[in-house]
């Protein structure tokens, strides 16, 4: 079997994740590609596109989220992700027992007695109204029945997992600041998620693994399972395995993939790149050493910022004012810090419409 190294992954990588060459590519079809983008920090998931697209127009996601053609929910892992309607549509029942596991994995002390179907029901009840509510008022509505738990416990159950829920706009529209305001997901798209298919066979796992694949692969099912949050797939990759091509790493890990999937020369030339907080290319997997150091690992969880060097993590960048700081991880010759300002320089401006902001690096560590 053939053994892809470091590099190879690396590139193939950055190939599906459209960070080698910026890509014709409407904002829409983008978002769906890449299987949605982490957004629990609401700004972050424009930097993720204007790094992959070529004249990203940030407008044209406001726009697709204000015509509902997007949406913010919680999905993979728990978290917060910019998905399309058709996707959060389609995958949300899939994940509606994974969301369960992951709330009561905080709160079971809190829930425990708490019947979470009646807590459903009241929350249904709640928002039969139409009115947007953030997560506290919600739960305050509903606290008088089970007092106990607190509004925060039944708060963070209802929204993110017990009633399909979006975050409305103005949150997470274009340099715009909004509070986070919830409406049922089926209200907001005009029809419920679907249902889990009746025969007990998995479509949307196998699609979901397809998709993962097409967007991050090659990839190890333990990958498949840190991006999604599900522990439930291996039965849908044994349906469809037939279908795929099969790899090792360096650990002797077995990868899978498309069999027509890109996988470039591990010497493709890699542009610098300034990832947003949160980016799933680092996220996407169990393994992350194909794009950071294991001694940086802690950068992708802690919501820095970080710039790809020759398809590495090799720093972390921050605003302030008018001036995009840029501090190395590791030590930057040349080519590369004139490479990293560059590229800085463009995000400077995308970010602020004002050419003259500064991108100031710090020195290298010793």
């Amino acid at each position: 079997m053939t053994v892809l190294g470091t590099r190879a992954l690396n590139r193939a990588t950055l190939a599906r994740q459209l960070l080698l060459d910026r890509v014709d590519l409407p904002a829409l079809d983008a978002v769906a590609h890449l299987g949605g983008l982490q957004a629990q920090e609401p700004q972050e998931p424009f930097t993720g596109l204007w790094s992959r697209l070529r004249a990203f127009d940030p407008a044209v996601l406001s726009d697709l989220l204000t015509g509902r053609d997007v949406v913010r929910t919680h999905l993979m892992r728990r978290t917060v992700h910019l998905v399309t309607a058709d996707d959060a549509l389609t995958w949300r029942a899939r994940h509606d027992a994974m969301l369960r596991q992951r709330v009561l994995g905080t709160y079971r002390s809190e829930l425990a007695g708490v019947d979470l179907d009646e807590l459903a029901a009241a929350g249904r009840a709640v928002m039969a109204d139409g009115v947007p509510r953030s997560m506290t008022q919600l739960a305050r509505e509903v606290a008088g029945r089970w007092p106990a738990p607190g509004a925060r416990p039944l708060g963070e159950m209802l929204v993110a997992a017990l009633v399909p829920m979006v975050q409305t706009p103005p949150r997470g529209l274009w340099r715009t600041k909004g509070g986070v305001r919830n409406v049922p997901l089926a209200d907001w798209l005009g029809r419920a998620a679907d249902p889990p298919a009746p025969d007990g066979t998995d479509p949307v796992g196998q699609a979901l693994a397809r998709r993962y694949l097409a967007a991050y692969g090659p990839a190890a099912s333990a990958d498949l399972r840190a991006w999604s949050g599900l522990a439930g797939l291996p039965a849908a990759i044994a349906a469809i395995r037939e279908e795929l091509v099969t790899f090792r790493d360096e650990r002797g890990r077995e990868l899978l993939d498309l069999p027509d999937a890109p996988r470039p020369d591990p010497d493709t030339p890699a542009p610098v790149r300034f990832l947003p907080a949160f980016d799933n290319a680092i996220l996407g997997y169990q393994d992350r050493t194909r794009i950071i150091d294991d001694a940086h690992r802690g950068l992708s969880v802690a919501g820095e910022r970080v710039v790809l060097v020759d398809g590495r993590v090799a720093a972390t960048w921050s605003v302030e004012e008018d001036t995009v700081t840029v501090t190395p991880l590791t030590r930057l010759g040349r080519s590369d810090r004139s490479a990293v300002t560059e590229e800085g320089r463009e995000l400077a401006a995308f970010l602020s419409d004002d050419a003259s902001r500064r991108v100031r690096i710090a020195p290298s560590p010793r």
